[in-house]
């Protein structure tokens, strides 16, 4: 199965003793947490960008 789909044995079974326990549900929601904290890195940084973009602007005397 791991030749199949070109991963490691040892990866495997760290998915296996990580993952095995949950049903597909659990794993649907945790994917969904996950995609939803990429989101909310990705908004926090451009934030982040936009606040100092401005106190950038706001430090230049016109």
């Amino acid at each position: 199965m791991c030749r199949a789909h070109n991963i490691s044995e040892v990866s495997f079974h760290r998915w296996k003793r990580q993952f095995g326990q949950m049903d597909l549900n659990e794993a649907r929601k945790l994917k969904e947490l996950e995609r939803e904290n990429t989101e909310l890195k990705k908004m926090l940084a451009e934030a982040l960008l936009k606040n100092r973009v401005l106190e950038a602007v706001a430090e230049k005397k016109w």
